[in-house]
């Protein structure tokens, strides 16, 4: 865990997070999809983006949650945007501190891959890895580790390497998979459970790994 999200930043005088205009929410679930939760709170809904992650460890419709939030402001609109743990919405706010790196943008990747895994790449440097993530082109992904690489010791060591596929029909069927819904990194630890592709079809190692995210 994070010991303080803001370590150099004066508390507020007014209580919990109050520089931001909605820093946390707690009611009932509306509804919610993979990219959106509606919740609840003192008999308002607020509609809150939020990364697939997320979606998927919130509980069904009826239920409580509670979300932190951070609130993005244009001349025209607010933004809420929705993080069950701390340091996700920490991980979320330096990266959109990167120039060409939106909300919108950031929400994109946190939803194709675990954050811990995004770190991880990040603190290696490995932009090949960084440009797979939705939306993510060489710049950006090179502008990212420059500004962030030695940002992000608050998360602590960096995560153990990637799993990395070496044939072509494992790269097929990794695609195929990310393309059905999997996370990338959930689809890549299934696939490299599965063994060499060697000698095997494409039909067989998608048919077996397939079987082996859906136990």
């Amino acid at each position: 865990m994070i010991p303080s999200l803001y370590p150099h930043t004066p508390e507020p005088r007014h209580g919990y997070n109050s520089f931001a205009m909605i820093a946390h929410i707690r009611g009932r679930i509306l509804a919610k999809a993979p990219n959106q939760v509606i919740v609840e709170c003192g008999g308002v809904g607020y509609d809150v983006t939020i990364a697939v992650p997320t979606f998927s460890e919130l509980p069904e419709a009826g239920n409580e949650a509670a979300l932190y939030i951070y609130t993005h402001v244009r001349e025209d609109q607010i933004s809420l945007f929705g993080f069950l743990r701390p340091e996700e919405k920490l991980l979320f706010e330096k990266l959109i501190s990167v120039s060409g790196i939106g909300p919108t943008l950031a929400i994109k990747m946190l939803s194709g891959i675990d954050a811990r895994e995004i770190v991880g790449f990040i603190q290696r440097g490995d932009v090949a890895r960084l440009t797979k993530l939705p939306g993510i082109g060489k710049k950006i992904a090179e502008r990212t580790v420059l500004e962030l690489k030695d940002k992000l010791k608050m998360f602590g060591a960096t995560p153990e390497q990637p799993v990395v596929l070496t044939s072509a029909i494992e790269e097929d069927v990794l695609s195929a998979l990310v393309n059905l819904g999997f996370q990338r990194a959930v689809a890549e630890k299934a696939l490299a459970a599965e063994g060499p592709a060697k000698g095997r079809s494409f039909e067989e190692l998608f048919r077996a790994t397939m079987a082996s995210l859906s136990k």
